[in-house]
């Protein structure tokens, strides 16, 4: 899906490691969330709630999730992240993303 559409835009942005990784939150009338965002190159550590969907739209990175080796991820794919977890990405090059927020 390229665009979405019958959204809620939340305008302030999400704003994490000294503005290298930025997102905005859609809502959709389902009750579902998502973000867009964009990341520097630079290694960052996030932590779950839920469970995510992480499509990577553009960009090219190493992922390193619970139990598992590294990973490389690039534009076009996607990884899943379980709840209640810790996961770290190796930013190579300026990245755009959408992360889905899973029930």
């Amino acid at each position: 899906m390229s665009e979405f559409t019958n959204v809620t835009i939340i305008k302030k942005a999400n704003v994490y490691f000294d503005g290298n990784v930025i997102s905005r939150t859609v809502k959709f009338a389902d009750g579902s969330t998502k973000t867009l965002g964009f990341m520097q190159v630079g290694e960052y550590t996030f932590n779950t709630a839920a469970p995510e969907l992480m499509e990577i739209i553009d960009g090219d990175m190493d992922i390193l999730l619970p139990g598992t080796e590294w990973q490389s991820v690039k534009g076009g794919e996607s990884f899943n992240v379980p709840a209640n977890a810790e996961f770290t990405m190796k930013v190579k090059t300026p990245s755009d993303y959408c992360c889905s927020f899973l029930k």
